[in-house]
Formats: structure tokens, sequence, C-alpha cells
């Protein structure tokens, strides 16, 4: 009869599980994060000082949704005019912009970074389709983004037309840019939900059949999303939102369903009784069997 070896006991007489082996790969994983968070930072100061020389063109391209309206020029005729509302406010604009622009300078940096960080603890199937999905994450933020920047201006108009008649809309410059940043966010990142769908489905996590059943709760979500999180509150930008969201979450489960039919089926133990084996030792080999030592405690 084979007998199982215990581990020993420490002097104590509990079992110790707190050894030098077991500290050094959290340190390791620990000195890489650190090392990692050194790069990313160091390619965002990079970033901000480039963003800080080239402000003037990178503020006419943000501010360019507003200033094509023509409420933008109604204090100074044929001038965009931002108002400014504090000493610092100025600064601090060019601070928000120039970290703006290293994010988007930087992202295949820190991107890559995340990924190399996360690989090592993925499957080998699933470091492969995360290069893909990586891949196409980019420019489905960037698609999102664009999206929201080309809406801008009809959702500012909108918004704007509720003044009255003697009144002048004047924006102040770091309002304006807290409202463009959470519209290029909230549109990138929603863009990327229907991919996570997909990716949570390539590794197991998320059948089909369970998505096809709460589609319609999905949609209903996808709007009422598209409601809360689009800082203009106009529904022009709400539809605009959700409609891409619906597209892309059909396409995705497009794919699960594809993807699902074409993969092999595993074989169905249903038939078994509880008392019955089920043929998986077959699919093991003599090294996974003996799980056992055969040797005597000495």
């Amino acid at each position: 009869m084979a007998l199982l070896k215990w581990p020993k006991p420490g002097q104590n007489g509990s079992v110790s599980t707190d050894s030098a082996e077991g500290r050094m790969p959290l340190m390791e994983h620990l000195r890489e994060l650190r090392n990692r968070l050194v790069i990313v930072l160091l390619a965002m100061v990079v970033g901000i000082i480039v963003g800080f020389v080239f402000f003037d063109p990178i503020w006419t391209f943000i501010t360019e949704p507003y200033c094509s309206l023509p409420v933008s020029h109604l204090l100074r005729e044929g001038e965009c005019t931002f108002a400014i509302r504090g000493v610092f406010e100025a600064f601090f604009v060019n601070l928000k912009v120039a970290a703006m622009f290293a994010m988007v300078l930087s992202s295949p940096v820190w991107l890559y970074q995340i990924w190399a960080f996360v690989t090592p603890g993925l499957y080998r199937n699933e470091k492969r389709y995360s290069i893909s999905f990586l891949a196409l994450a980019i420019p489905l933020f960037l698609a999102g983004a664009a999206l929201a920047y080309f809406i801008m201006d009809t959702g500012l108009a909108i918004l704007l037309g509720f003044a009255p008649t003697n009144a002048i809309p004047l924006l102040e410059m770091d309002d304006y840019l807290s409202y463009a940043l959470v519209m290029l966010i909230i549109f990138g990142v929603s863009f990327e939900l229907p991919l996570l769908m997909v990716f949570l489905n390539v590794i197991g996590v998320l059948p089909r059949a369970t998505v096809a059943k709460h589609r319609r709760m999905v949609i209903f979500i996808m709007f009422l999303f598209a409601a809360l999180a689009t800082p203009s509150t106009d529904p022009f930008s709400m539809i605009a939102l959700a409609i891409p969201m619906v597209v892309l979450f059909a396409l995705a489960e497009g794919f699960m369903y594809l993807r699902e039919r074409r993969a092999p089926k595993g074989e169905d133990f249903s038939h078994l009784s509880d008392d019955e084996a089920s043929p998986l030792a077959e699919d093991l080999s003599p090294l996974d069997l003996n799980t056992t030592d055969t040797d005597p405690i000495k």
C-alpha cells in the first residue's frame, strides 16, 4: 500500500510555508513591475516635453470642433475665443494638453509594457490571441476617439443652442478641455468592450450562449451607458455612441458563434452512470498517472 510523504514540520511543529524560494518570485515580479513603470514614466516625460513644444498646433486641433461653430466668434468677430479664470489656469491647460499628447504618443510603449508583464501568466494559445487583440485594440480605440471628435461640434451646438438670444456663451479653456478629454476616452474605451467579449470567449470564460441569452439586456445597458457616460447629455451624442456599440456587439457575437461552431466538440459523458469512470486517463501520460509515491516512509 502506497503511503504519502508529509512535508517536514518546522521547529514549532507546524508546516513551514514561508521560504526564501517562495519569496523570490514575488520579489522578482515586484522588481519587474518597478522597472516597467520606470520605462513608462520616462516615455511619458518625453511625450510631455514634446507636447509642451508643440502646444499651439495640438490646441488648435483639439479646439477645432468648438471653433467651427459660429457661437465661438460672437465675442470677437473672426476669432475663436475662450475664457481664462485664474492665474494658473493657462499653465495647467498646457500641462493637461501635453499629458494627453504624451498618453497618445507613448501608447505603444505602455501597451507593450502591460502586455509583456501579463504574458508570462498566460498559456501559449492565450499569448497568441493576446497579440492579435492588442493589434486590434489600438485601431478600435482610435476609431472611437475619432467618432467623438467628429460629433463634438454637433453636441456642442445642441447644448449651446439652449442659451437665450441675449446671452453669449463663453467657454473656459479648462472646461472645454475636460469635456473633450472625457468624450475621447469614453468613446475610445466603449469601442473596446466588444473586443473584450471576444477575448473572454476565446479563453473559455464567456460562452456565446450566455451572450445570446442576455442580448436584449446587454443592448439596453449599452443605451443606458451611452446616456449616462456622454458628458454632453444630448440625445445625438448618446445615439452616436450607442449605435456603434450595438453594431460592434453584433459583430462580436457573430464571431463567437462562428468560432464555437468551428471548434471541435468535446466528448459527451452524459450517458455514463455516476459510478462509472470516464475515459479521461487515456489522454494522460504515464508521468501524469503516477501521482503517488509507492515508497514507504523511511
